[in-house]
């Protein structure tokens, strides 16, 4: 009878150091400093101090959010530090600006507006109006031009285009497609123009000052059928006298977008650099009308770094564009070619090997394998 009581006495030892072992593994480390919010007193609530204003409490916010922490964000896991020190900037220099007068400025407009009184019946009455177009313009000289630079950093453009380097584009770009006879499709930063409604050249208007030089690129980023770090140039339009377009070189002539059918989405931006003296673009010509696309075959990086010394990057603007019947069109009638058709190959379900057993398995667990191709239901 000895020998069942101490196999029981070592069973139980066992489960104790078993049980004991999976504790220590479970218990949680300390942590490397204080937690947050740790010395707020969530007894007594009503003693805690009151923002009383939303600005007020985002301030605190974004004050609390750059102080250093000993506890990092998912983000900061798995994201890459990049200071924007770092990054080289290929653009024009910045405009020298008067804080001082940019002040008294704003103090002039506001003790204007608040003189005024019909603009202060406007505004009780609730009919004042405000003019975007001054909206705008004040908009492009001062914080547009960064929004600009940000948009184009989100989708990669600045990446693809210079490998990494940056510029901010201080020059307007204001690019429209003519649709019909009347109607206009404006191009800003990002939005949507299908194939259809950029078959034709765009009118492209900025500000130039008297005697400068500039160059007109066109190009997609997303378009070369062979090889992944190469573009498309659709448009190239050298040494344009000021802002007058239509009386520059034509170094390539235009093509409209043809994203192939299944790629998705294609970024088309337009590129304009200023250069003060005529540069020489001769070894960047190609034949009219340029239907075949191994001429069109373009590297913004290569381009830029061939003339970097004359030409300076001021203004951005692009598009996304994806596939249409017009498309067909193109690489039948222009290109004369057949055109490329991408589609998604699924992979077959992966199912385990069947058990002949199946415990604790789904009631439809046998339909994973069923010889027929009829649509079974139900999740598994």
């Amino acid at each position: 009878m000895a020998a069942p009581w101490s196999r029981a006495v070592l069973c139980g030892s066992r489960g104790w150091r078993g049980f004991s072992a999976s504790a220590s593994l479970s218990r949680r480390t300390a942590p490397l400093g204080p937690m947050p919010n740790e010395d707020i007193d969530v007894s007594n609530l009503e003693r805690l101090e009151k923002y009383r204003s939303f600005d007020r409490y985002r301030r605190r916010a974004e004050q609390e959010a750059r102080a250093p922490h000993w506890w990092r964000t998912y983000r900061e896991y798995f994201e890459e530090k990049t200071d924007p020190r770092d990054r080289i900037d290929i653009g024009l220099p910045p405009p020298k600006v008067c804080q001082t007068q940019r002040l008294q400025e704003r103090k002039r407009v506001l003790q204007e507006l608040r003189s005024s009184v019909e603009e202060e019946r406007a505004a009780r009455l609730r009919t004042a109006s405000v003019p975007l177009e001054a909206v705008r313009a004040e908009w492009e000289r001062t914080c547009g031009p960064y929004h600009k630079q940000r948009v184009a950093e989100y989708y990669g453009l600045y990446r693809d285009l210079f490998r990494g380097a940056t510029f901010v584009p201080r020059v307007p770009l204001h690019v429209a497609y003519t649709v019909g006879e009347e109607d206009l499709m404006p191009v800003y930063y990002g939005n949507e123009v299908t194939p259809a409604e950029a078959a034709q050249a765009p009118e492209v208007t900025y500000e130039a000052d008297e005697g400068s030089m500039w160059t007109l690129l066109l190009t997609n980023l997303d378009g070369h059928l062979l090889e992944p770090d190469a573009e498309y140039v659709h448009w190239l339009v050298t040494n344009i006298p000021g802002n007058r377009v239509a009386e520059g070189q034509v170094t390539c002539p235009y093509l409209p977008p043809f994203p192939a059918r299944g790629t998705g989405f294609h970024r088309i931006a337009f590129l304009l650099f200023r250069h003060d003296k005529p540069v020489d673009f001769s070894e960047d010509t190609r034949p009219s009308p340029c239907f075949q696309l191994a001429q069109r075959t373009f590297r913004t990086f290569d381009f830029y770094k061939k003339h970097q010394g004359a030409m300076t990057p001021a203004g951005l603007a692009f598009f996304q564009c994806r596939w249409d019947d017009s498309v067909t069109h193109t690489f039948h009638q222009l290109l004369d070619m057949r055109e490329p058709v991408f589609e998604f190959v699924r992979t077959p379900p992966y199912h385990p090997k069947q058990k002949r057993f199946p415990h604790r398995q789904p009631l439809r667990y046998l339909d994973r394998y069923r010889d027929s191709h009829e649509p079974t239901y139900g999740i598994y």
